[in-house]
């Protein structure tokens, strides 16, 4: 039954429609707008209900990473350097926070993880990688942007350009591969006999709890370390 289960798993077949030529993957973006919402909805309760009192564990949780995000956003940018990229990085891990704990829900055949479509994981990537450069060019100048990828050395200046290229690609699909590999462990576990089905099971989709908030994070802190070497002054 695994190995039927293991050989039926296809990556990036998903139920799509088309409009306007383009073709779209319906569970993904059901999946990215529950997500969104649910970032959206937490942060509205929270404002309602917030107070310098007693605080609630919603605010609690909001407030303690949200002054995790400005600490390494000043040891890394510096807050009057940047300071969009405190919400930005805020944000962009509560969602993928919020999108890979979508596997832990008893509906995520129909509605899976949208991290564990490339396609996302790559929007999400170029996002950064576009936001990162525009602000290194707009607080350094062009010349002095461009010739950071020379650094140290002139003939470097390929090599450094090569790894630029890779960031958004090592970022997507370390994201990408994470999630979508629990997908599998979980079809893999599916094929065991029932009556041991649920130890593994609830097992591993605690484990992919951890895997989901470890993702979050490691998206979130690269986010705020590419945008500190592109804001440096001294050099790549």
């Amino acid at each position: 039954m695994s190995v039927v289960a293991a050989e039926e798993i296809e990556i990036g077949v998903h139920p799509t429609t088309t409009f306007l030529g383009l073709t779209f993957n319906v569970d993904t973006i059901l999946a990215t707008v529950i997500a969104g919402a649910v970032v959206v909805g937490l942060g509205l309760f929270v404002r309602s209900r917030v107070t310098a009192g007693v605080p609630s564990g919603a605010q609690l949780f909001l407030e303690g990473v949200n002054a995790q995000v400005r600490s390494q956003v000043e040891q890394s940018v510096g807050i009057r350097t940047a300071p969009f990229v405190v919400p930005l990085a805020l944000t962009l891990f509560l969602f993928i926070l919020a999108a890979n704990w979508l596997a832990f829900l008893p509906s995520e055949h129909y509605v899976p993880p949208p991290t564990a479509d490339v396609n996302l994981t790559f929007a999400l990537a170029l996002l950064v990688i576009v936001a990162v450069h525009v602000t290194g060019v707009r607080k350094r100048g062009a010349g002095t942007y461009m010739k950071h990828f020379a650094q140290p050395y002139w003939w470097l200046f390929p090599l450094n350009l090569i790894e630029e290229l890779a960031k958004p690609v090592s970022l997507a699909l370390r994201l990408f591969g994470n999630i979508f590999s629990g997908g599998i462990i979980i079809a893999l576990i599916a094929g065991l006999p029932a009556y041991i089905l649920w130890a593994p099971n609830a097992t591993w989709k605690l484990f992919d709890l951890f895997i989901g908030l470890i993702q979050a994070f490691i998206f979130a802190l690269l986010t705020v370390l590419y945008f500190g070497s592109a804001t440096s002054e001294e050099g790549h």
